[in-house]
């Protein structure tokens, strides 16, 4: 495994700095982005909008799309090695990771040639937001146990249920959303997949009031929300397979391990920390235990690697690469409770630590839980037999609900 880059990437990576330099003031050594904590203030939107189009027009947004939908057919590893460098520079936050990441290369998969010519362009500028519709209150992490209904009627359909868990709804223009369309059929079955417009009369956003006290997430409620059957992407009944497309972006979008409280920043807690009328650096146990820490994190660093040595041979990473979301967000839950540990009645007060520790059990969920990711290596990866599933062709409508009767 060879860490350095090869010649293209270091030209790349040149390149990108230069214009970083350019553009963005550098963040001092161990300097954190405070661009980041406002998300979603309308001035912070209106930044990442301004640098989003900054980089469409100096062609360094969206660099892996297509050349013909405002990319530049750049490769995984360009754009790995383009994050790595904007995240050395006072940027405004990436409000555009699920539209581009994810709805983008599904518009391109599934669209029409009206819709990729409707939106692709002015997602990949910044111009339009977006947001993904998934997640039900009663589907859990069953995403074909939805029932947000869809009913033809003419040339439109209205829609009506409720998502939640649906971050950056507040601020979107559009969403994509899947939809219950045939409870007459198998689950995955009866599916299909829309473009809804945010602002549509009968939506209805609520924000929901998280334990760290951001908003990111939302309820969404539609009550005979109108629809145009232009806006459907795919064919009725095949919402499961262009969800599928949006899922597999979602998994290279969120990544693994990276970025929230290291066991770095838990070495510079422990310095500054005092332990029976020492530095908590000094106590054996502290340094035993956030050695343990590191070498976990070392760990996933370098199964990162692998995945970095695979786009960088032009080879797609597998199934394992769910290892890094598995261990490495319960990883930073527990730095982040050891770091409060360690500052004693100061714990209580807000820092990075107790945002990382507010945040991290929001992490284990996002893009599949614990559970899901445990799946996916047993079935995957082990290749150990799948869990039984008895309702896979039974009709949605014949699916029990609630608890079995007496």
């Amino acid at each position: 495994m060879d860490f350095n880059d090869t010649p293209q990437e270091a030209e790349f990576r040149a390149a990108a700095r230069a214009f970083l330099s350019k553009h963005r003031k550098p963040l001092a050594p161990g300097e954190a982005n405070s661009m980041l904590s406002e998300r979603d203030d309308p001035a912070t939107i209106k930044a990442a909008q301004e640098w989003q189009a900054c980089k469409k027009d100096n062609g360094w947004a969206c660099l892996t799309w297509p050349k013909e939908f405002g990319g530049r057919d750049a490769t995984a590893i360009q754009s790995v090695i383009w994050n790595q460098e904007e995240g050395k520079f006072q940027v405004p936050p990436n409000v555009f990771g699920i539209g581009i990441g994810m709805l983008g290369p599904t518009i391109m998969a599934h669209g029409t040639p009206e819709q990729k010519s409707a939106h692709l362009e002015k997602m990949a500028r910044g111009d339009e937001i977006w947001c993904q519709l998934f997640s039900e209150p009663a589907a859990g992490s069953d995403l074909a146990g939805l029932r947000t209904s869809a009913v033809k009627k003419g040339d439109h359909w209205l829609i009506n249920g409720q998502k939640i868990w649906t971050t950056g709804a507040h601020f979107s223009k559009w969403g994509m959303i899947v939809t219950r369309t045939d409870p007459n059929v198998a689950k995955h079955a009866g599916l299909t997949y829309f473009i809804v417009d945010m602002k549509a009369p009968g939506v209805e956003i609520r924000p929901i009031k998280q334990i760290n006290g951001g908003s990111g997430f939302n309820e969404v409620f539609f009550s005979d929300v109108k629809v145009p059957d232009s806006d459907r992407v795919g064919k009725v009944g095949d919402g499961w397979r262009v969800a599928l497309t949006t899922l597999m972006n979602e998994r290279a979008s969120i990544g693994g391990g990276g970025g929230g409280f290291r066991a770095e920043d838990l070495i510079r807690v422990a310095k500054g920390a005092e332990l029976h009328g020492k530095p908590a650096l000094e106590d054996g146990a502290v340094r035993q235990k956030i050695a343990d820490f590191y070498i976990k994190s070392s760990g996933l660093k370098y199964t990162g690697y692998r995945t970095l040595t695979a786009l960088s041979k032009g080879t797609t990473p597998g199934p394992e690469s769910s290892i890094g979301k598995l261990v490495g967000a319960p990883l930073n839950q527990e730095v982040a409770s050891f770091a409060i540990e360690l500052q004693g009645l100061a714990g209580s007060s807000l820092g990075d630590a107790q945002d990382a520790y507010l945040g991290s059990p929001g992490l284990r969920i996002a893009g599949g839980t614990d559970e899901i990711m445990r799946n996916i290596l047993a079935e995957r990866v082990l290749r150990l037999p799948p869990e039984p599933r008895l309702d896979k062709d039974t009709a949605f409508r014949d699916i029990p609900t609630g608890p079995p009767s007496k």
